[in-house]
């Protein structure tokens, strides 16, 4: 059976995925007026609205209708576009910041179940063993078939050393697994880093607003052990983020001034191209430079991202820059391929439109929407090959390019997942789960490659051609 995701990256604990912009709303009032209204539509929606005011089986609020008709319209649109009620704008500007309540899962809706599409690291998910592409099934004893993603994510939420029972199905496990996690104030700690050997590493959750002080807070602490060899980036599963962060991080490695990305769309203020320059990366005037205090050895370091399916957006333009300027090797297996940018436009009563307003470029003018980064070298997570990742070509009404412009898909596939509708079995209460994956870590394939790379000058070998995430043999020359 096909399954589909109906709506994604909303999330337990506000994680925002994708390159948010907040244009000047003078601007945008600017813009140029409709030639006329659509009457013979408005009146069709006239008529279906009186005739359910007036004969539904319930009488149901006009704020209600015109809410649930907003949505409709702006999440017609494509996977990214929405309405933000009050409460979901105020949970996605407290997650740029990096601090919320919740379990730490970024979940989607798939045939009617919670889907897990991250969990993330240091959160009572995360160190409970959820993995991503679990469904969740039953949120303490209520079944979650038929409730809205929204209800569902309520129910996780609450307050901080409070309870939730989850009843989860992973595909490769043939019983339910049902766990009890306990809810805490989640503090997100965007970068991440360690000294192995003469390599920096430095892993990146998410672009939020103090990622980039904080990138270069951890490359300061590991230059004090003395100049690195290379320097390896990890971007994998980061879902995305602020655009300001993604130019300040690539600004660590990148010269001054240089081109990091462009974006197109029909704004004029859409239409720019964005440099590592600081008013670009930095929040207002009065924000101190943090890169001002970068070690200069970073920007000229032998560098390796790595990427993966799970690598979106700002993930991507980050990427995108470093392997067009020539500055790192991609390594990993084909990103997410979000090329879209969404801008929040704040509403008068308190709510937001997220409004998909432009795609984005890399430096060398490539749009990755809908393809997503190639890497230099393709390696694979296991011998076995690559986990399957849901990515942008697979979302329903996604956008691509071709030669005439935009066009929009009709249909994404998901590709096959259980749900657990036919399972009778007896739940298993507390499994032995198998052990957590732990990036930069000696099982960590694709880490291990980069280093040999960095310290050998030696690519990894090739995959076989039927289980490259890119269908053809990567390159192997050797630095």
């Amino acid at each position: 059976m096909r399954r589909w995701i109906s709506r994604v990256s909303l999330l337990v604990v506000a994680v925002v995925g994708g390159v948010l912009l907040t244009l000047n709303l003078s601007a945008w009032a600017e813009r140029n007026a409709s030639p006329s209204l659509p009457l013979e539509e408005l009146r069709a929606f006239a008529e279906v609205y009186d005739a359910v005011k007036k004969g539904y089986v319930e009488p149901v609020e006009d704020q209600k209708l015109i809410t649930e008709a907003i949505r409709g319209m702006v999440s017609g649109l494509d996977p990214h576009s929405a309405y933000l009620d009050p409460e979901e704008y105020q949970e996605l500007q407290v997650g740029t910041q990096g601090e919320f309540g919740g379990l730490g899962i970024e979940v989607g809706m798939e045939d009617g179940f919670v889907k897990v599409v991250s969990p993330i690291e240091d959160t009572p998910a995360f160190r409970a063993g959820i993995k991503a592409g679990d469904l969740i099934v039953k949120i303490d004893e209520t079944p979650v078939k038929g409730m809205s993603l929204r209800d569902a994510v309520k129910r996780m939420r609450g307050k901080p050393g409070t309870k939730v029972k989850l009843t989860i199905v992973r595909k490769e496990v043939d019983k339910p697994i049902v766990l009890t996690l306990t809810r805490e104030v989640i503090t997100v700690r965007s970068v991440k880093s360690k000294r192995d050997g003469n390599i920096a590493y430095v892993r990146v959750t998410q672009f939020q607003e103090n990622t980039g002080p904080m990138l270069i807070e951890q490359l300061r602490k590991l230059r004090k052990e003395g100049v690195p060899q290379g320097v390896i980036l990890d971007l994998r599963n980061d879902p995305g983020g602020l655009l300001n962060a993604a130019i300040g991080v690539s600004g660590a490695f990148l010269p001054d001034d240089a081109l990091v990305v462009k974006t197109s769309g029909r704004l004029p203020d859409s239409q720019r191209e964005y440099r590592v320059r600081p008013s670009d990366y930095l929040r207002g005037p009065r924000e101190r430079d943090y890169l001002a205090d970068l070690p200069p050895e970073y920007r000229s370091l032998p560098m390796v991202v790595l990427v993966n399916g799970g690598s979106a957006s700002a993930s991507e333009i980050v990427a995108g820059a470093l392997q067009d300027h020539g500055r790192a090797k991609i390594m990993g297996t084909r990103s997410f391929g979000k090329g879209s940018v969404q801008t929040i436009l704040p509403l008068n009563n308190g709510a937001a439109l997220k409004l998909t307003t432009a795609l984005y470029y890399t430096p060398s003018g490539r749009s990755i929407q809908a393809k997503g980064i190639e890497p230099d070298f393709v390696v694979e997570e296991t011998e076995k090959g690559a986990a399957r990742f849901l990515r942008e070509a697979d979302l329903q009404q996604h956008l691509e390019l071709d030669g005439k412009g935009i066009k929009r898909a009709e249909s994404g596939e998901a590709g096959e997942a259980t749900s657990g509708e036919n399972k009778e079995e007896t739940p298993a209460e507390e499994p032995d789960l198998p052990p957590k994956f732990e990036y930069g870590s000696a099982e960590d394939r694709q880490y291990q490659a980069a280093l040999k790379w960095l310290r050998e000058g030696v690519a990894p070998p090739a995959p076989p051609a039927e289980t490259s995430a890119l269908g053809k043999a990567p390159k192997t020359a050797k630095r």
